[in-house]
């Protein structure tokens, strides 16, 4: 069996096909049979060159179709044979063409047009269609950002050039693609410098349309003699969970408007849901927002006024602007989708007053009573139909303690503390706009100062979720490592990735303010980033799956001590030492054994082997000297032979190479590279994706989401390899850049000096 395999394959060796491919076709009789018939047909003469290489191939494709018919296959053969058709795109089309008219026989001249023989597809022609497509996909593009799928627009360009060297169209396509990235990078880049951010806020008091939103004189004197006449603003979160991307961008406008404006901005905490709020959510959004580089003027909370609140609540019920209702929620509801008045909306006002301080004081279960305002049930606005004020929580208060059993709804609390803090600018999300009705209905009932409201557009980054509950899924599931995951868009997550402030307060500025959908690419927080830590941290060398290289040239002992710089775009950062060795260690993906015109790292010539054992084989490939790359800060080298392990006889063991002292040798390619292990430090590096496959995975129902979940979102190297230099007096939260691989930060989980480890805080521009 093994003679007649032998003897199959040199047969198909004598063609001139490739041996790989030979070795294939060889296994399989029908194939075998096949593929022979096919390449007698096609009567052309072995020369040993590419073309000949090609044709086999060509014809190899033809003859595994599955649905080729057997009439007019010899001419398809034959026009293989003779170069009539030269490239898969044109086999495509004949093939489909004989297909569609099944053992219909027809000329060659028809089966020639069909395959686009003769039709010649320029390279100006490629350039033209590619920029065509891109322009086509001009906003995806902008979008997605390194994001795009190449092979998408190189789909497109096909589809009407469809004769083209597919190869060619897609190095064209990134080409033109990287030319148009950088283009929209400088754009950007030109949009912050000169557009201002906060050009849609009104800076002075404008009128509304809303009778209830305007103040008299009177209110307008209280103001300024309050304020000075100074803006004033306030950034208010719950304390129910840890800060998001989005609430990046509330910080940005209300601390920058004010800043923009002269003015002040409190820190307030929206603290009215004791169910949901934990001290820890408080500590940590206090640390996030002086991490954004945010001062507040002071720090406040909600539940500081609950004294007032109540006092307010009581007033209201004195105005009859308010009762006590008896309604469960569900038939709250019920009578909303009736606009129909709750059975108790006009019970006397004293008696509201009595239940509503029994409510005060613990005389009612949960849920048995709440104080509602007496607005409008007929009102198209939901939120003007009787919302609630105050309910019953038996809940302790993580800032108030056991004080009160009562809380005050969002609807009553946040525009009553709006006004009492003397706030100019009320500045909060759209989904909020539907209440902007109740909020001025209220402080006029209790004829109190009105804020200004304004609304913009949330900040929804692509490729994550901001929902609580989906994010707290992710992390109890152990989807996550926690909620400062590096895959989390959460401030704590950002930070320990290694986003500096500045990058999230510079993306932020970016986006400005607008009311339209705010659909954001996260490319452009990664452009960001890398604005902000290119010209501020160290580089230094790292490999992630460590190839070991042997310079032959070179003593064993031999130590050369190089001057590398620590920023080699500036000197006044200085120089490092790092040690060359004979041996040292590159990326495995920076060597191929086969050579590519593309592939700029190190590969070999022409394979020569040396020996054969019969049943555990050990060989060495060598190699002329044919190709050259340099070590980056050191010396060329070229490839001189393999050493293959004697363990697992497929896999490489070291890569033999001489070296060029002399820098005489005119390398193809830098490669990055780090010293023998006693001078360097074993690191694990974690590589950080999109969390999400999806764009927008919120939109998507039910439990989908979670199909959605991007499998290569963290990917760990745990054998990688760090220049020995950079392991030294680190700390969690240092950033280098590792050359030609990314920004990486120190993550809180190393245990220096035992174990180091890295998060990719983002790679360099245009490398996924």
């Amino acid at each position: 069996m093994a003679q007649l395999y032998e003897q199959r394959l040199d047969k198909l060796l004598s063609f001139g096909m490739e041996e790989k491919l030979a070795k294939t076709a060889a296994r399989n009789e029908k194939v075998y049979s096949s593929t022979l018939e096919a390449l007698k047909s096609a009567s052309f003469v072995n020369d040993g060159s590419q073309q000949t290489k090609n044709k086999c191939l060509l014809l190899y494709n033809a003859v595994i179709h599955p649905k080729l018919p057997l009439t007019n296959r010899n001419s398809l053969f034959l026009m293989i044979g003779d170069e009539r058709i030269k490239t898969k795109a044109q086999l495509d089309a004949a093939i489909e063409f004989l297909v569609s008219i099944g053992e219909e026989k027809v000329e060659e001249s028809i089966l020639e047009q069909q395959a686009g023989v003769g039709v010649i597809v320029t390279k100006e022609d490629i350039c033209e269609r590619v920029k065509t497509v891109l322009d086509e996909n001009h906003n995806q593009v902008q979008m997605k950002g390194s994001h795009t799928n190449v092979g998408l627009l190189v789909k497109q360009v096909l589809s009407s050039l469809r004769f083209a060297d597919a190869k060619l169209v897609r190095l064209e396509v990134e080409r033109q693609l990287q030319d148009l990235l950088n283009h929209l990078s400088l754009s950007d880049k030109d949009e912050e410098e000169n557009v201002d951010p906060f050009a849609g806020i009104p800076n002075i008091m404008a009128a509304r349309d809303l009778e209830t939103a305007r103040n008299t004189p009177e209110l307008l004197e209280r103001h300024r003699l309050a304020t000075g006449g100074k803006v004033i603003c306030r950034f208010p979160p719950e304390p129910n969970g840890f800060l998001h991307i989005g609430h990046a961008k509330s910080m940005f406008l209300n601390f920058g408007y004010a800043q923009k404006e002269n003015g002040i901005c409190i820190l307030r905490y929206d603290d009215t849901n004791p169910e949901a709020e934990r001290e820890e959510f408080i500590k940590s959004i206090e640390e996030s927002v002086k991490w954004l580089g945010y001062e507040p003027s002071k720090i406040t909370f909600t539940s500081d006024y609950f004294d007032q609140l109540y006092e307010l609540a009581v007033e209201l019920i004195k105005r009859d602007k308010a009762y006590v209702c008896h309604l469960k929620p569900d038939e709250i509801s019920q009578y909303r989708e009736k606009k129909q008045d709750s059975p108790w909306r006009n019970r006397p006002i004293e008696e509201s007053l009595t239940l509503f301080e029994d409510m005060k004081f613990g005389k009612f279960e949960e849920g048995a009573a709440t104080l509602r305002m007496k607005i409008d049930m007929q009102h198209p606005n939901p939120c003007m139909q009787d919302p609630i004020a105050y309910r019953i929580r038996y809940k302790r208060h993580p800032h108030s303690g056991d004080r009160w059993c009562i809380y005050p709804s969002y609807d009553f609390a946040h525009c009553i503390v709006d006004s009492l803090e003397w706030i100019t600018h009320s500045l909060c999300t759209l989904e909020f706009e539907i209440r902007r009705d109740s909020y001025y209905w209220l402080l006029a009932a209790l004829d109190m100062y009105r804020p200004f409201v304004w609304e913009f557009s949330r900040l929804v980054v692509t490729h994550t979720v901001v929902s609580k509950r989906k994010l707290t899924f992710l992390v109890d599931k152990g989807y996550v490592r926690g909620w400062d995951d590096p895959r989390m868009p959460t401030l704590m997550g950002l930070r320990r990735r290694g986003f500096p402030p500045e990058a999230l307060r510079k993306f932020c500025a970016s986006v400005g303010v607008t009311r339209g959908d705010n659909l954001i690419g996260f490319h452009k927080l990664e452009n960001a980033c890398r604005t902000c830590l290119d010209p501020q941290v160290f580089r230094r060398m790292c490999v992630l799956e460590p190839l070991k290289v042997v310079i032959e040239n070179l003593p064993k002992d031999h130590i050369e001590w190089l001057q590398v710089p620590n920023h080699p775009k500036d000197e006044g950062k200085g120089t490092h030492k790092s040690p060359f060795t004979k041996e040292v260690y590159i990326e495995k993906s920076d060597f191929r054994l086969q050579d590519e015109k593309d592939f700029f790292g190190l590969a070999p010539g022409k394979v020569s082997l040396v020996s054969f054992s019969s049943l555990v084989f050990t060989y060495i490939l060598l190699f002329p000297c044919q190709k050259t790359v340099l070590l980056r800060y050191a010396y060329p080298i070229t490839a001189k032979d393999i050493k293959w392990s004697a363990e697992d006889p497929c896999r490489i063991e070291s890569v033999v190479v001489s070296y060029d002292p002399d820098k005489t040798q005119k390398p193809k390619g830098v490669l990055h590279w780090v010293a023998s292990n006693q001078f360097s430090t074993s690191v694990e590096v974690r590589l950080y994706n999109n969390l999400f496959l999806s764009e927008q995975p919120g939109l998507i129902k039910g439990d989908a989401w979670l199909d959605d979940i991007n499998p290569e979102s963290e990917v760990v190297k745990e054998n990688a390899l760090l220049e020995y230099d950079a392991a030294q007096n680190i700390n969690p939260g240092d950033i280098f850049q590792f050359e030609r691989l990314g920004f990486f930060c120190c993550d809180k989980d190393s245990t220096i000096p035992t174990r180091v480890v890295f998060n990719r805080t983002v790679t360099l521009k245009g490398i996924r």
